[in-house]
């Protein structure tokens, strides 16, 4: 092979990790598996790669990750986590829905699978407990998805004036009808008035936003979804164009320009991750690995100076702010 073709299939990713010399051990390979696409992944995949740092290995070093990602698509999950299984991974890393984490769990009862998302792992069947998974899975529990009567309830209090919320959901998640009961039972406690509205795909965003100003809601609580997390800035954007102040479930869409966020590190996580996948690699079981829950809460909203100078005049949105109040809870 000449030398100038070597290096594109290097650039490609084609060539994954380092050629093993005669007698040495060969490097061993963790697939990633997760149920959205890189774009807007970026920090999270800089977390997994700092955890795994942290546990002693380095992707292009002393590992190789393979990346399969289903772009939106779950059907696309257990082919993908099929053709990992044939590869013979050492471990497994699933992200974004717990969907990820199911088809892993249905390919391989052997591979050690490492997960992150925020439902709860033993409802869906994935660990015996969170003190002892059992079998091959363990990973962190992010709590995002049990956290809307908490998110309910601070932007409650930030806009006490608004009559009717909206609340956004996505109709096809696991989590829908825990999400909607939550805030439902978060809003008879309040006494306020809410309108739930649905979209179950990107092309749904905008007819929902409509859908919430026709009805006269004054604010919005975006439930946790990875299809909204992938559109963070769509929604944002369209937050900013409806005028409608929304609370959502992570910093990045405070960050973006949104209102406010509450929730755990996302990221963090993902670090959490890829420390247990380290672990693993080096000969620890997930069943002797804990599920892992945060135990701080992240508040991110705009300062409220810099809120109250916004707050007459029909709440305008699309900006990235400069300040940002941060809490720890």
């Amino acid at each position: 092979m000449r030398r100038r073709e070597f290096i594109a299939l290097i650039g490609s990713g084609v060539a994954a990790w380092p050629f093993a010399a005669p007698g040495q051990p060969t490097v061993p390979v963790i697939g990633f598996l997760h149920s959205a696409s890189p774009d807007g992944n970026a920090d999270r995949l800089r977390a997994f790669r700092q955890g795994l740092k942290e546990a002693g290995f380095v992707e292009g070093e002393n590992v190789a990750i393979e990346y399969r990602w289903a772009e939106g698509q779950p059907d696309r999950l257990p082919g993908l986590a099929a053709d990992l299984v044939r590869r013979s991974v050492a471990v497994i890393s699933t992200g974004g829905s717990p969907i990820s984490s199911l088809a892993a769990k249905a390919a391989t009862s052997t591979i050690p699978i490492v997960f992150a998302f925020g439902g709860d792992p033993v409802k869906f069947g994935l660990v015996a407990s969170l003190s002892r998974p059992g079998g091959n899975v363990t990973g962190v529990n992010q709590l995002s998805n049990v956290l809307e009567e908490k998110r309910f309830g601070l932007l409650h209090e930030l806009l006490p004036s608004a009559v009717l919320i909206g609340v956004l959901v996505n109709p096809n998640s696991p989590y829908a009808e825990s999400q909607t009961s939550e805030v439902q039972a978060a809003a008879r406690k309040l006494g306020q008035q809410i309108v739930l509205v649905k979209a179950g795909s990107e092309h749904n965003l905008e007819a929902a936003f409509a859908a919430i100003v026709k009805q006269g809601a004054g604010a919005l609580i975006v439930a946790s979804d990875p299809l909204f997390n992938n559109r963070r800035d769509q929604l944002v954007a369209l937050a900013a164009r409806y005028a409608v102040p929304a609370s959502y479930s992570q910093r990045e869409y405070a960050v973006a320009g949104g209102l406010m966020s509450y929730g755990t590190s996302i990221t963090d996580a993902y670090r959490l991750v890829g420390v247990y996948a380290g672990q693993i690699l080096k000969g620890a079981k997930p069943a002797d690995l804990p599920v892992v829950r945060p135990t701080k809460f992240e508040l991110v909203k705009l300062s409220n100076r810099f809120f109250g100078a916004l707050a007459g005049a029909r709440f305008f949105f699309g900006f990235r702010p400069r300040l940002l109040g941060i809490g720890k809870q």
